[in-house]
């Protein structure tokens, strides 16, 4: 196993190889393998040196899980272009750099498993995290991709959003923090990433005992007919058709919605 942590700040400044080091040492304590890397994976060099830590120390990659973070809290009116770049580089970007080389090892071997750390508050939101929420949302899509593109390659890939505390939430979860332990999420994310797991493409949610799937869905909506331009107020009379969910669906692709409207045209 290749422990990758730059070792910053919860604000991502500075580094340390403390953190890589200390997981590596209770890895090993334990009976395990591991190595440390250092690399930050906020650059497309750094994505690629760790999977090429994992390549020299151990021949492949079997597994990805995506777990890089930093916070610059602050609301939408007030943050800076400096504090939106660092957080979507580390977290969206971060994934992406190291899951566009391990994606390239996988599909030669027709076997790969990826876990990408979402969060709860970017796919439903949360006060003052503006850059953090658009980044971890950006990593469901990144992974929805990535399962339609895996899929012929045995290479599955899905989201996680954890409920824990870590040195990133403690402050945020207040009294909370005591009852969401880290070690609780663990057998979810170790589930996903195993051969076992035969699940692509979805979310699920661990926190404090409980777990969870969490998806996106349409529901049948409202079809105003094939070439039909609805007024304005038409739309609006139709709202509550169009916003109800009684019944819906989950699309596993862009397609799977379109064979949807494609019914609706062929009558």
């Amino acid at each position: 196993m290749v422990v990758n942590d730059l070792g910053g700040a919860v604000d991502g400044s500075g580094s340390s190889q403390m953190a890589a080091d200390t997981v590596v040492d209770e890895i090993t304590g334990a009976g395990g393998e591991a190595v440390a890397s250092y690399d930050s994976v906020s650059t497309p060099e750094g994505g690629q040196a760790i999977v090429d830590r994992a390549l020299e120390e151990y021949g492949t990659v079997d597994v990805v899980i995506s777990n890089a973070g930093i916070l610059r809290d602050r609301s939408l009116p007030n943050l800076t272009q400096e504090e939106l770049s660092s957080v979507l580089d580390v977290h969206l970007r971060g994934g992406f750099h190291i899951a566009q080389p391990a994606f390239r090892v996988m599909r030669e071997k027709v076997y790969g498993r990826f876990v990408f750390a979402s969060s709860n508050a970017g796919i439903f939101g949360n006060f003052g995290q503006t850059n953090y929420g658009a980044a971890k949302m950006g990593l469901v899509g990144l992974s929805n991709v990535l399962a339609i593109e895996g899929a012929k390659y045995s290479v599955k890939s899905n989201v996680i959003a954890p409920l824990a505390r870590t040195r990133m939430t403690e402050q945020l979860l207040g009294p909370m923090a005591e009852m969401l332990l880290p070690e609780q999420v663990m057998p979810m994310v170790v589930y996903l990433a195993s051969e076992q797991c035969e699940f692509t493409h979805e979310i699920f949610t661990a926190g404090g005992g409980r777990y969870g799937r969490i998806f996106i869905g349409t529901n049948e909506g409202w079809f105003a007919g094939s070439g039909v331009v609805p007024t304005l107020e038409e739309v609006a009379e139709r709202l509550d058709d169009i916003r109800d969910i009684s019944s819906y669906v989950v699309p596993g692709s862009l397609n799977d919605e379109m064979m949807l409207l494609a019914k609706l045209l062929a009558g």
